[in-house]
């Protein structure tokens, strides 16, 4: 049965069963975007690929292009400029609906595929390649969305395409991709340490251009996405372990496109926990309803994928994780996301990553005690959302757990 609190969990992930989200379709459809190209054939500047998981291990693998040669095409996937410019939806529809997926099949591994090894290539540079196209008919030009992906413009079946520049591939990202006796999340690691972002890694992966040779294979852009974050935020937590506890209680406020974050630092050792709430009417919960979502984990982390916040609970706690390396703290956090009718079309994991940084970017308040932090944050909520927050914390395991800790001092 489908009911707008099945919805607000799904997120478009179709648990219902139908082949497509009516919420996603509805979206898309509120949204006019500009006509390009109305013919077969053209020249674009190829920023990003695209792998999709439908028919797995028999997938479509794309190249998204605008319809034509533009200097500036590498803004139209830079989900961390977006946010340092403080781009707003429209404006990042305006640029996802040009990109034109042009798309062929293949399997997943060992493909024989005359388009993959151009694929590849457009993944692996670090600026757009200029591609000849050729389609197999005209595209129809519309905004494709999906819950965990930033949009795109139409997609159509790929009948020839063909490299017009050699494309630059950093010397750091070559030799990583040319060691094919490393592990895929040592690879990922070494480049984010080298200051590759987590777009371009995703990227990097999900053209199966990481691990040992004989497993490496294409992984659906959806999946690869939380795959990165995940594997980067666990690199981080090991490195947060070894760091002495937060002095002090913490609260951050703030957020970007609709998604806002009150983040919970407690002096205690890690351990995370995400609660997701629609605060009004927003594209997930139509009828406004008190809803939320949590998952969380402790010291020893999750064993199981995070299926109520799913790709948000990953991308949230590498922001956090980030946060406490820069501090050089080891901390318990709880997160609060908070989702509003600004975010009218869902954009991807992307902009819960970006909202967390945004809000861990601000100054943080300081506070004595954990009583004194959790009635600020009450406070917060109902100024900011007209939000009852006692709703969340009373189901929070983490401040359970905090509470019920026994401390060194009550043994000595």
């Amino acid at each position: 049965m489908i009911t707008p609190s099945n919805c607000a969990k799904c997120k478009g992930r179709l648990f219902c069963g139908r082949s497509y989200c009516p919420i996603l379709a509805k979206s898309a459809a509120a949204f006019k975007v500009k006509q390009g190209i109305q013919k077969e054939e053209y020249f674009g500047s190829a920023p990003a690929p695209f792998v999709g998981r439908m028919g797995y291990p028999n997938i479509n693998v794309g190249i998204l292009s605008p319809g034509e040669v533009r200097s500036d095409a590498w803004e139209y996937d830079a989900p961390q400029f977006w946010s340092s410019e403080d781009y707003n939806i429209p404006q990042i529809i305006d640029f996802r609906s040009q990109l034109i997926n042009s798309r062929f099949k293949s399997l997943v591994k060992n493909a024989n595929n005359k388009f993959l090894d151009l694929t590849q290539e457009v993944a692996l540079a670090n600026r757009p390649v200029d591609v000849e196209f050729k389609l197999e008919k005209k595209p129809f030009y519309r905004v494709n969305l999906q819950s965990h992906v930033p949009p795109m413009g139409p997609s159509a079946s790929l009948k020839q395409a063909m490299l017009t520049e050699n494309p630059h591939i950093p010397r750091k990202v070559d030799k990583i991709v040319s060691d094919t006796e490393l592990l895929s999340a040592s690879g990922l690691v070494q480049l984010y340490e080298k200051g590759i972002d987590e777009n371009y890694l995703t990227q990097i992966l999900s053209v199966g251009q990481l691990g040992l040779a004989v497993n490496r294979k294409l992984v659906p852009t959806r999946w690869s996405i939380t795959a990165t974050d995940d594997t980067i935020g666990k690199h981080l937590i090991g490195s947060v372990k070894q760091f002495s506890k937060q002095t002090d209680f913490q609260c951050f406020f703030g957020g970007y496109i609709g998604n806002y974050y009150l983040i919970l630092f407690f002096p205690n050792v890690w351990s995370y926990e995400l609660f997701e709430t629609y605060a009004e009417v927003s594209v997930w919960n139509p009828e406004g309803k008190i809803q939320f979502m949590t998952d969380n984990e402790g010291y020893s982390g999750r064993k199981v994928y995070a299926h109520e916040t799913a790709g948000g609970y990953y991308a949230a706690r590498l922001g956090i994780l980030e946060k406490l390396n820069s501090l050089k703290r080891q901390g318990s956090v709880l997160a609060l996301r908070f989702i509003t009718k600004e975010y009218a079309v869902p954009l991807g994991v992307w902009a819960v990553r970006e909202a967390t940084r945004k809000a861990l970017e601000n100054k943080p308040i300081h506070f004595a005690s954990k009583e004194l932090m959790l009635h600020y944050a009450k406070l917060k909520a109902k100024k900011e959302f007209n939000f009852n927050l006692d709703l969340l914390l009373r189901e929070s395991k983490l401040l359970k757990e905090i509470k019920e800790q026994k401390k060194l001092s009550e043994f000595s």
